[in-house]
């Protein structure tokens, strides 16, 4: 017998059988893991079966050749308080689908983990959580092996108003050195760099912009996936909601 208890952010989930599931889950300690819901489309359980939900795991399996069961849910931080924001609900379905895709399977990645619980908890209350999203993102990136390089001028050296990236290198450059190239460069908004910058209008739409190229290009493209359409979802209640 092996077991473990973990925290875990729920990822995706299908029916199994007349009255079970198989639940998906991004775990703090054992990364991305599915495991059979006994029960699971009945009353009482399939709330638990939402994604984006953060919960408390109880994991078992006889042998390590089967599949597993979650013998216990429960629920630490739920989603219920933003089903009625469409923008919010979007962002962490997105943030879930992009994860269930291309996260390697059965690998802890705790930084990953934090900061998918930040940006969950953070669009219960903080007006600024598409920065807090796209930021996610730009994570993202590094922790699947293609994290952008916004350190400094790839054409100067130089560390200070950086304002644009390279769709080619993902290399930053500096607002002087890349202007007579900006038609083939990708804005960079500031807040990428600083998270204290104030943001500007234009600024969201930039960051999308800016991460989901390199999302559909180097990781989704590396499995010939396609990017979730709850993304496109996210953008156009962003663009409602006048959040952009």
């Amino acid at each position: 017998m092996q077991a473990w208890e973990s925290d875990a952010i729920t990822l995706f989930a299908r029916k199994h059988s007349e009255n079970d599931a198989i639940l998906e889950v991004f775990s703090k300690s054992h990364g991305r893991i599915s495991a059979y819901v006994f029960g699971g489309t009945g009353s009482k359980k399939r709330a638990f079966l939402e994604p984006g939900q953060i919960i408390n795991v109880a994991w078992e399996t006889k042998s390590p050749n089967y599949m597993g069961t979650f013998t216990r849910l429960e629920t630490v931080v739920p989603i219920s308080t933003i089903m009625h924001d469409a923008a919010a609900l979007c962002a962490i379905k997105c943030a879930c689908e992009l994860m269930h895709e291309v996260l390697p399977a059965e690998m802890a990645i705790e930084p990953l983990y934090d900061a998918t619980q930040i940006l969950i908890e953070s669009l219960t209350h903080d007006a600024n959580w598409p920065a807090i999203y796209v930021r996610w993102e730009a994570g993202l990136l590094t922790h699947t092996g293609f994290g952008l390089d916004l350190t400094e001028c790839a054409l100067t050296g130089v560390k200070d108003d950086l304002a644009w990236v390279s769709p080619k290198t993902g290399r930053a450059a500096c607002k002087a050195a890349g202007e007579p190239f900006k038609d083939k460069l990708l804005a960079l908004p500031q807040f990428l760099i600083d998270a204290n910058t104030v943001i500007e209008k234009g600024d969201i739409a930039d960051g999308l912009a800016l991460t989901g190229w390199f999302l559909e290009r180097d990781v989704l493209g590396q499995g010939h996936l396609n990017m979730p359409e709850t993304r496109a979802r996210l953008i156009y209640a962003l663009g409602r909601a006048d959040k952009l």
